[in-house]
């Protein structure tokens, strides 16, 4: 990977190895059971676990996206997320602190207000179309995913000519926009599980340096998703080896940030990864 910086709230930041965004789920429906956090007590409990771990980044989210999830209104996503995020910053003010959301509004007053610092966007802005003025007013880093359609209809929109080279068009366009309204500090995901077939989602693994030429850094989040349970035929709880086995090639194709549930053997990746790629 490339060493990368993110302007975080006036101070550069800057990654020269690979970074590990630990999750923090505040919902009670999220696919993977035992990330969920809801109450006050075990928030602060996956915000220890986290930390200790050696989290670079906590991606806190309150909107599941999985298939057949309750959807839920703007008012209680952003009220879960003020719980999470008191929370939080009672125990670390200081850690970069991401908001996984697709609305813009949610998006505004988790920065502006509850202390969040880059916005994380599973539609690349395409299910809020004020989602792209609102981070370049709020000038915060913006994690750009691949997707189409929503949660609720992506599987239904896998038809590609080329799953690779049709992702990196579709995040190209989007890329231009964001440029075009002023957000500079980006980070592309190609949105592994979201309208992707599972033959696709290791079609554009093993593509992954091609990203590259898009010119930002790849965030990679596999955790235990139904493109490793699926293919082994395991339940999420028992999918730790393979994540660690495909954030470990990630990191090899080219992937600078791994979003996971769990932090330590990703950081230990990550570690092992500088070590045979030295500066």
């Amino acid at each position: 990977m490339k060493p990368f910086t993110l302007n975080i709230r006036g101070a550069l930041h800057q990654f020269t190895r690979p970074t590990v965004m630990g999750i923090l789920n505040v919902t009670p429906d999220s696919f993977y059971a035992a990330s969920r956090a809801f109450d006050a007590e075990t928030i602060a409990a996956r915000v220890r676990t986290l930390i200790a771990e050696g989290a670079d980044i906590i991606d806190i989210g309150a909107y599941s996206s999985r298939p057949g999830a309750d959807d839920i209104s703007a008012a209680e996503e952003t009220e879960r997320l003020r719980r999470g995020m008191d929370v939080l910053r009672s125990i670390d003010p200081d850690i970069p602190v991401s908001v996984d959301t697709f609305r813009a509004n949610v998006a505004h007053t988790a920065v502006a207000e509850l202390g969040c610092d880059i916005v994380n966007d599973i539609s690349g802005g395409l299910l809020d179309p004020e989602m792209t003025d609102v981070v370049a007013a709020l000038r915060c880093p913006y994690i750009l995913m691949h997707m189409r359609g929503t949660p609720a209809t992506m599987q239904q929109l896998t038809d590609y000519r080329d799953v690779t080279a049709d992702v990196m068009a579709e995040l190209g366009e989007r890329l231009a926009a964001l440029a075009h309204a002023g957000v500079s500090d980006i980070i592309i995901d190609p949105g592994f599980g979201f309208a992707k077939t599972l033959e696709q989602n290791y079609e554009l693994m093993r593509n992954l340096p091609a990203l590259q030429l898009l010119g930002r850094p790849i965030l990679v989040g596999i955790s235990r998703k139904s493109m490793l349970t699926r293919l082994l035929n395991i339940t999420p709880d028992a999918a730790l080896p393979a994540t660690t086995a495909l954030n470990a090639y990630a990191l090899d194709r080219g992937a600078a940030i791994l979003r996971v549930h769990d932090v330590a053997p990703a950081l230990a990746a990550s570690r092992l990864y500088t070590a045979l790629h030295p500066a």
